[in-house]
């Protein structure tokens, strides 16, 4: 049976109540669509949230990552450059002994092919430090940190010493024909030797090359993943702010009728 009291309008604070709750929605609503995040504050989505940090995370582990498989093929290549004209050196000390070694070479030019021969020695030491590959022991290490992955996350590999006593140059001289002799079979093996460490270069090169096309795809679809959980669907949230903009205007506009249902009950005492 319906009641008419001028202490408690029920209606009015149904509407009240309704009002209050679409102005929740309306605010969510406006919030999103202005800042372009479904999440902005933990309340919104706890859960969601600290995945979606897990994967920003990632994504600025990898992109640092990135830069440091980028660095260090840099360094790589500036090793390459120097092993290639250090390898072009190297034939032209083969070319020099070659021409000594011969016996129609006399004493004066094969001092004088000696005399470049040794000038070309030098140029390949100051090469080999400049490059930074003369680094004593046998090897040099190589370690990039790439990925996110903590555990096979490091590109690493061995690059060797290349100087002119890894290279077994050394001593050596073309001013006689025995010498020369000597120094042909001596400069071909160093050519080898050249070529492993130039492979061992190429290799990492490589290797770095793969390491950042995986690690731009993850931080492609990493940051996708993110963006599923954290960024606002703008058409869902339009709609929404329509919606609750309508709702909002109709309560207010219950409210006011809902007032206006206790003066009318006045009426009944005069």
């Amino acid at each position: 049976m319906a009641s008419f009291s001028v202490v408690t309008n029920v209606s009015a604070v149904n509407a009240q109540a309704n009002l209050y709750q679409t102005n929740i929605g309306l605010r969510q609503a406006l919030t999103r669509v202005s800042s372009g995040y479904r999440i902005n504050y933990s309340g919104d989505d706890a859960a969601g949230l600290a995945v979606a940090n897990r994967y920003r995370s990632d994504v600025a582990v990898l992109q640092q990552g990135v830069r440091n498989a980028n660095d260090g093929l840099s360094d790589l290549q500036i090793k390459d450059g120097a092993l290639d004209n250090m390898s072009k050196l190297l034939d032209r000390l083969a070319v020099l002994a070659t021409q000594a070694a011969s016996g129609q070479t006399t004493t004066n030019s094969r001092n004088t092919l000696d005399a470049e021969f040794q000038d070309v020695l030098g140029e390949i030491s100051r090469e080999s430090n400049v490059a930074r590959l003369d680094v004593a022991g046998a090897s040099q290490g190589f370690s990039v940190f790439v990925s996110s992955n903590g555990t096979n996350g490091v590109v690493a590999g061995t690059i060797g010493d290349v100087d002119i006593t890894t290279l077994g140059l050394t001593g050596l001289t073309i001013a006689n024909q025995a010498g020369a002799q000597t120094a042909v079979s001596t400069v071909t093996t160093a050519i080898t030797n050249l070529g492993v460490v130039q492979g061992q270069v190429g290799q990492l090169q490589n290797r770095l090359s793969y390491a950042i096309s995986l690690a731009q795809s993850q931080i492609v679809n990493t940051k996708s993943a993110e963006s599923r959980i954290r960024d606002a669907n703008v058409a869902e949230e339009s709609a929404n702010l329509t919606r609750y903009s309508i709702l909002n205007q109709s309560g207010i506009a219950a409210l006011a009728q809902a007032n206006q249902s206790t003066s009318a009950v006045l009426s009944l005492l005069r």
